[in-house]
């Protein structure tokens, strides 16, 4: 049956109902994509990109922003094939088989169910540094509360936020930039070489820059946080891949741009590298060097209202949309499943994701490591999901359909899955040990669910293995 392609595919051929609120359009989906990667993300983590890629920060952005663009490819894709709710869980499912599908969403709940304690912890403990009076705690309990109230009145309520931050966001990015730019034309800096922040021979080395990629890419997870709502999507299947892609575009140059700025302005390029950066101030300093105390507070203050408000926003509901749909398909506990009548939101997940946002972020409070080890999870799972993902349209595409698309379908999939892959491989040991810790308890929970002969299986899909509707 041939599908209006000014209108989204229905979702009840493969087996479900139509719960969710169709009323975001492509506009809408980038800017979810965009507030989710937060254009100004580099502020928070800058001078641990800085001292991990030997100064060339530029470069580890720019490397990062090719493999999203591969797996945003991949994305688009599997987001045509099967324009579902649940990302990676949904189209490794499909694409691949239900086991292999439930392992997938199991990796990739590592960066959805704990980005949002990450970036609710991240923006209190910035928020404490600007008001010390005010504890780290209950300024991550307000964001906390505040984010949820806004998801629960429904996606249309999240977009209209997400457009006024993105628009706040902007507008400091684009102060400092300016700023910066006067600042180096009077010579302010540390007066290095204009190119060392793409490339310096003095610390280059492809095992180096791929170690920083691993924390750069931080900054870009959430545009796959557009796959989720595909069932709020009220124009075309095209319309998600498409989202991602331009999305990824504008927040890589806007990355690299100010990344090429802020790198110039470091008073002591040399003693970053060699000490670190453990206050996470790196970037504020730059910024005071370019434009004095008042430049530091404000991109200080824009990385917390960032973070803690417009990123934990949307990242609460993608979360959310993740456990509906693994719940719908009884993968998770069934109540996750429910859905608000009167907003046409899965409520009972997005209270959950508020829930363990809340305990999980006032645990990591009180732990030295408590970012370093969010952001080591969180990037992990994600990576392996989309090492997953870049998998299923080769099986789904050129081993299932017999696609000759060979660029599309194998080629571009290949080339993802092998950056990510020598990613994965330089990343931090203690984030690949956590990280396979997770994938073992995944795979004992999936035992256990054959042993109980509740095997992970997708609705209308015909038999195990086959990725194609009934």
């Amino acid at each position: 049956m041939a599908v209006d392609s000014a209108q989204p595919e229905g979702i009840e051929r493969y087996g479900y109902t139509q719960e969710l609120r169709r009323s975001l359009g492509f506009r809408d989906l980038v800017v979810y994509g965009l507030i989710f990667m937060v254009p100004i993300a580099p502020f928070g983590i800058f001078g641990s990109v800085f001292q991990g890629s030997g100064g060339m920060v530029a470069l580890a952005y720019a490397i990062g922003m090719l493999a999203m663009l591969f797996t945003a490819g991949s994305y688009a894709q599997m987001s045509r094939a099967f324009p579902m709710a649940g990302s990676v869980y949904t189209y490794a499912g499909r694409g691949l088989n239900a086991p292999v599908g439930f392992l997938s969403g199991w990796m990739i709940l590592l960066d959805y169910v704990l980005v949002p304690s990450l970036l609710y912890l991240i923006a209190s403990v910035a928020m404490n540094s600007l008001v010390p009076d005010v504890p780290v705690w209950l300024w991550l309990v307000a964001f906390v509360l505040l984010n949820t109230a806004v998801n629960y009145f429904g996606i249309e309520m999240t977009a209209r936020i997400n457009r006024i931050m993105l628009v706040a966001e902007l507008i400091v990015l684009a102060v400092f930039l300016v700023i910066g730019v006067v600042a180096l034309a009077q010579g302010k800096g540390h007066g290095g070489g204009g190119f060392h922040p793409i490339y310096n021979g003095a610390t280059f080395s492809w095992s180096l820059v791929f170690g920083a990629v691993s924390i750069a890419v931080l900054s870009f997870l959430g545009f796959d946080g557009i796959s989720t709502l595909a069932e709020e999507n009220r124009e075309s299947a095209r319309a998600i891949g498409r989202s991602m892609v331009a999305a990824l575009l504008l927040v890589g140059v806007l990355f690299i741009v100010q990344t090429w700025v802020a790198s110039l302005l470091v008073a002591d390029p040399d003693g970053l590298i060699k000490n670190g950066d453990a206050e996470g101030t790196a970037f504020y300093d730059a910024a005071d060097v370019a434009g004095g105390v008042w430049l530091a507070k404000l991109t200080a203050a824009a990385t917390a209202i960032a973070w803690g408000f417009a990123n934990s926003l949307v990242a609460q509901a993608a979360t959310s949309r993740l456990l509906y749909a693994m719940a719908r398909d009884r993968q998770l506990p069934r109540f996750l499943a429910k859905v608000d009548p009167r907003r046409q939101v899965p409520v009972n997940a997005t209270l959950l994701v508020a829930a363990v946002s809340m305990a999980l972020g006032l645990y990591m409070e009180h732990r030295d490591d408590g970012i370093t080890l969010l952001s080591s999870l969180v990037n992990f799972g994600a990576m392996t999901a989309f090492l997953v993902l870049h998998v299923s349209v080769v099986v789904h595409y050129v081993v299932r359909s017999g696609s000759r698309d060979w660029w599309r379908h194998l080629i571009a999939p290949a080339a993802g899955f092998g950056i990510l892959g020598y990613v994965v491989y330089n990343a931090d040991v203690a984030a690949q040990e956590l990280g396979f810790v997770w994938l073992g308890i995944g795979v004992a929970v999936l035992i256990g669910l054959l042993v109980l002969h509740r095997r992970p299986a997708l609705s209308g899909i015909s038999g195990d293995g086959d990725g194609g509707a009934e």
